[in-house]
């Protein structure tokens, strides 16, 4: 069984507040991520929440996740990825994989997450490609959960996925590069999505 740990822990310090709470199209940019994971049939979700979780967590109390605090968030992703992998196995001794991703790519799906889960295979890692590189969300097997318990600081899995590039499957995901870090982000988000002609 493959889990999924949601990373929503950060600050959002170049926003000015949650982006987590951003409301798009309807739902919070986190309500999103949370549904295309639900969606997916993968089990258990978990999500992975630190800096404003007191107006966070109400948003998303009501889905059947496993909401988790980082304490440490200020201490980067990595101790996320910690917290998130421990949980993980707490919940399943047999889980097989894990599928990392942030909260702030808005055109995440299920249909997108599930075939990183198709694409696997012994020992791989799947990411996908987007702004002429590679990025989340991606899948790692079960065999890389050690290494990724030794990211320190704010050290994502990008490096680990570099290390190991001969185990590495990409599949192409061209809005990936689309996130929210600023207000900027999110205003060309929603105007974009407004526009009948835009190629989102």
């Amino acid at each position: 069984m493959t889990g999924i740990i949601i990373l929503a822990a950060g600050s959002s310090s170049r926003l000015g507040q949650p982006k987590q709470n951003l409301v798009y199209q309807g739902e919070t940019l986190l309500q999103r991520s949370v549904r295309s994971a639900l969606a997916t049939g993968c089990h258990p979700v978990v999500v992975m929440l630190g800096a404003n979780a007191d107006v966070i967590k109400p948003t998303i109390e009501k889905f059947p996740v496993y909401i988790i605090y980082n304490e440490n968030w200020k201490d980067g992703m990595s101790s996320s990825i910690h917290l998130g992998i421990n949980e993980l196995q707490k919940k399943n001794a047999q889980i097989s994989g894990v599928i990392l991703m942030l909260c702030d790519q808005p055109f995440v799906d299920a249909r997108l997450l599930n075939q990183l889960v198709q694409e696997k295979s012994q020992k791989s890692i799947t990411a996908c490609a987007y702004n002429s590189g590679i990025g989340p969300p991606v899948f790692f097997d079960a065999y890389y959960f050690p290494e990724l318990l030794l990211l320190k600081g704010n050290e994502g899995a990008k490096n680990l996925i570099l290390k190991h590039g001969d185990h590495v499957t990409t599949i192409p995901f061209p809005s990936g590069g689309i996130d929210v870090d600023t207000v900027e982000d999110f205003e060309n988000l929603v105007s974009n999505s407004d526009n009948p002609g835009s190629p989102l």
